[in-house]
């Protein structure tokens, strides 16, 4: 969540107030979302920025989420991880192209729909690792002696085209470090 915020940040440096989407299922916040959140607050302390966050239950909650960003001056989004968000994200993607509102995501797959920018761990690398993983337990390895393996290979992807709609000059930093541009 912190170099999400960071990358936001060097895309829009005028962005001093950034929204954030988490879902939630329940009244209350799991411990990982928790997580993402504090991570997210204490990173905007260090780079000077405010954020406001509304939580989603479901995609009814999207535009009443957008509007309440807009209304308390956000100027940039920071989407959290949902498999909700996962399977709408062209609602997620419209909603931020509507309100010019510039975004960071956490999968390659919004960028490729039109999303602004992304920045996470490479699923292609994860199931290649979690293939092998199956193997050695194929093979008669038992899971709990296995180590536990966290994604080291993160993507970060620039859609130009989006950049270009929301009159964002993407900087030379940000072009030389993504993984993929997208025209």
């Amino acid at each position: 969540m912190a170099k999400r915020l960071d990358l936001l940040r060097e895309l829009v440096p005028q962005a001093t107030t950034i929204a954030y989407l988490e879902y939630r299922a329940y009244d209350q916040r799991t411990i990982t979302a928790q997580d993402m959140l504090d991570d997210l607050l204490a990173a905007a302390r260090v780079l000077g920025r405010q954020v406001v966050f509304a939580a989603a239950h479901g995609e009814g909650d999207f535009e009443p989420a957008f509007a309440n960003f807009v209304q308390r001056g956000a100027s940039g989004l920071v989407v959290g991880a949902s498999s909700l968000f996962d399977t709408r994200r062209d609602k997620l993607i419209a909603l931020a192209a509507r309100h010019h509102m510039p975004a960071i995501y956490q999968a390659r797959e919004y960028v490729l729909d039109g999303g602004l920018m992304s920045y996470g761990a490479n699923y292609r690398d994860a199931f290649r690792v979690a293939g092998l993983y199956v193997g050695q337990i194929l093979k008669g390895a038992k899971p709990a002696n296995l180590p536990f393996d966290q994604s080291a290979r993160f993507e970060l992807m620039i859609n130009l085209k989006t950049a270009q709609a929301l009159g964002i000059e993407v900087p030379l930093s940000l072009l030389i470090r993504a993984d993929e541009l997208i025209d």
